[in-house]
């Protein structure tokens, strides 16, 4: 059994690391209201606008449509978005192995990861698969999430795209389902993907101002933006609802093991008391004999 002195420096040291997990927990929770309240607001717009972009679209040939044209794929970009910082459980782990497991799973297409978040280009910058040409920091994104901020990297990948740098963009990131649970999502940013056309019975005639290929036009710069934003705030979210439930756990996981640990202080300290009344009583009966 460690000695008395050992346990004790043990016993100190969780209760030093349980103040920083729970002082990490109750953090997290306060910037998850926050990030909470920003993507529950934007959902329903960005679904409202690709619902809008869908019913367009679903009557209109989009194969002329420059973000919509479908290529045989060869080159692949895949926007990993991740945190900047770790102690958040397995959130930015189960992006880079869904991104890993998409490279594993596609041999014949080239593969280029661009990390929006610092885990995710640590994770591929030592690697044949990182994507260099981007020159501004993405680690800065969540510095102050805006849609400013987001819009020029958006233009960025629309770009790429039109100039054939890439036949496909994804984007991998986790979903914001509640503080205990994030959803892995893969979404295809470009090319837009057309709604299947459906026969709907109605008797109202819309007159569209300007052309309905104007309209779309203006909407897809936007939608995909909009759509990228969104997995930002999705993953903000996600993040500290991760750290939220992981510091939680690892408190209790201390706050169990310093109750083991005084539970041993407490036996060895009445080990060690008994074995000094045992040594006095034993010296005192062989003096007295």
């Amino acid at each position: 059994m460690a000695n008395l002195k050992e346990i004790r420096n043990r016993i100190t040291s969780v209760a030093s690391t349980m103040q920083i997990t729970s002082a990490m927990k109750m953090v997290s929770a306060a910037k998850l209201k926050k990030a909470q309240d920003g993507i529950t607001q934007m959902r329903p717009y960005s679904e409202k606008l690709q619902e809008i972009l869908s019913n367009l679209t679903s009557s209109l040939d989009m194969s002329e449509n420059q973000y919509s044209q479908n290529r045989e794929v060869k080159n692949v970009l895949i926007v990993a978005v991740t945190s900047n910082r770790g102690l958040c459980g397995a959130f930015n782990n189960n992006i880079i192995k869904s991104t890993n497991q998409y490279i594993k799973d596609n041999p014949g297409e080239k593969v280029q990861v661009i990390g929006l978040g610092k885990k995710a280009q640590d994770a591929y910058k030592r690697t044949d698969f990182y994507h260099t040409d981007y020159s501004e920091d993405l680690t800065k994104v969540y510095d102050d999430i805006k849609f400013e901020n987001i819009e020029d990297f958006g233009e960025y990948l629309m770009e790429s795209y039109k100039e054939a740098k890439f036949d496909k963009i994804l984007v991998f990131y986790n979903r914001f389902k509640n503080a205990a649970t994030q959803i892995v999502m893969n979404e295809q940013f470009l090319p837009v993907e057309q709604a299947e056309s459906e026969e709907k019975t109605t008797t109202a005639d819309y007159i569209f101002e300007p052309s309905k290929e104007e309209i779309v036009d203006e909407l897809i710069p936007k939608s995909l933006k909009t759509q990228l934003y969104k997995a930002v705030l999705d993953s903000w979210a996600s993040e500290h609802g991760a750290r939220m439930t992981a510091m939680h756990k690892a408190t209790d996981n201390a706050d169990a093991l310093k109750k083991e640990l005084t539970l041993s202080y407490n036996k060895a300290r009445q080990a060690a008391i008994t074995n000094e009344i045992l040594e006095i009583v034993g010296g005192a009966e062989a003096l007295n004999n």
